[in-house]
């Protein structure tokens, strides 16, 4: 038996502790960091930052890591969600075959449709009373067929193949390549059956990832939004969830994992000419190692967590408590954005003011998030979960 870690057969695998039903800080703090990074790169795209006195006081990498990460962001989200839904089905069924299917779909009802279709509401509404950014250009979209990708979840689709819908729109991307995923999650895993059988299938999905984003197709969109594209990140989450689970690492490897994890993560998001001497986003294996080091980091903090050896995050508990809320604040944040980025021009604030509208509509989308998960998404979600199966 190795030193580093304690493995445990698959069919007698123990029930996770009590801890891991529970929200591990740490996740939280990198989900902040995440939804942040994407609030500030839709806020600089139509306030350029740079062009302000303090940002010229920045050199082109930090503006670059400041302002220009939200698509890392989203791929850190996809790691993330796959890790903590593998996760908690592992928690509640003990193995991949034993998920029941009509309750992980009702939870995912319950948890992503209800703030989904209200946010489709308020975005028609505001299409059909011809709201200035928020209009669905007719040469790509009509609001009918928007709804449409939007409630079976291939916006993505639509968008590589007709055009950019508006920003509020254009966020739920993302979504429908997370839930086309979890459509199909729960089906792979109850008939695969065996757990290495279900690696397997996870494992093509990383396989395949690099080479969606580079030579499968000439759609630079669909590179970047495509459901084979993205879906390595979810799938790499899973592994690492299974792997969290199989194996316990000791405190000494927990620790190079998170430091390797946190490097691997460094280099790309940080050192983007180093990544690209080496060939890393020619080869789209950016992405991958991104995700790998983000899976990497997720095991050591989920078995720091479950051990009880987690360190306090209360120095972060501003990205912790936009992290607490990243799904709301991610579907409702261009509510906000957009049109403060309106009365920024209308009211004619120069550039120079740019730093005080970016802290002012960063905080401004963590609260309505916060709102709106707190007495709307939240409460409606317990109150779905408790439905009788």
């Amino acid at each position: 038996m190795s030193l580093a870690a304690t493995q445990t057969p698959e069919s007698t695998i123990p029930q996770l502790p009590p801890s891991a039903g529970q929200r591990v800080p740490a996740i939280d703090v990198l989900r902040g960091l995440c939804i942040i990074a994407v609030v500030l790169h839709h806020i600089n795209l139509r306030i350029p930052f740079k062009n302000s006195a303090f940002g010229a006081m920045l050199s082109p990498a930090i503006n670059r890591l400041l302002f220009w990460d939200g698509a890392y962001g989203v791929t850190v989200f996809f790691v993330i969600s796959g890790f903590l839904i593998t996760t908690w089905s592992l928690k509640r069924w003990g193995t991949p075959a034993q998920i029941n299917m009509g309750q992980f779909y009702r939870m995912r009802f319950a948890r992503i449709v209800p703030l989904l279709f209200t946010l489709l509401v308020i975005l028609s509404v505001l299409h059909l009373t011809h709201r200035y950014g928020f209009v669905i250009n007719p040469q790509r979209s009509t609001l009918p067929r928007a709804l449409l990708a939007a409630l079976t979840f291939h916006v993505n689709w639509l968008e590589a193949h007709r055009g950019y819908l508006p920003a509020a729109w254009d966020v739920l991307w993302s979504l429908s390549v997370e839930e086309m995923f979890y459509v199909f999650f729960p089906l792979v895993c109850r008939y695969t059956r065996r757990l290495n059988v279900f690696i397997a299938v996870l494992a093509c999905f990383v396989i395949i990832g690099p080479f969606a984003r580079t030579t499968l197709t000439h759609n630079e969109l669909w590179q970047d939004y495509g459901y084979l594209a993205c879906m390595d990140g979810i799938a790499l989450g899973c592994m690492a969830a299974i792997f969290a689970r199989k194996l316990r690492l000791r405190p000494n490897l927990l620790r190079v994992f998170h430091v390797l994890g946190a490097g691997f993560c460094i280099l790309i998001v940080v050192f983007r000419r180093t990544t690209w001497s080496l060939g890393l986003p020619q080869a789209g294996l950016n992405v991958t190692l991104l995700e790998f080091g983000t899976a990497l980091m997720l095991i050591a903090m989920q078995q720091r967590f479950d051990g009880g050896n987690a360190r306090p995050y209360a120095v972060n508990g501003v990205f912790r408590w936009f992290g607490r809320n990243s799904y709301e604040v991610y579907l409702t944040h261009m509510l906000v954005v957009w049109p403060l980025m309106r009365i920024f021009y209308d009211l004619r604030q120069p550039i120079n003011a740019a730093p005080l509208w970016f802290a002012g509509i960063t905080a401004l989308t963590g609260m309505l998030g916060y709102v709106v998960a707190k007495f709307y998404s939240e409460p409606l979600n317990s109150r779905l979960r408790a439905h009788p199966s």
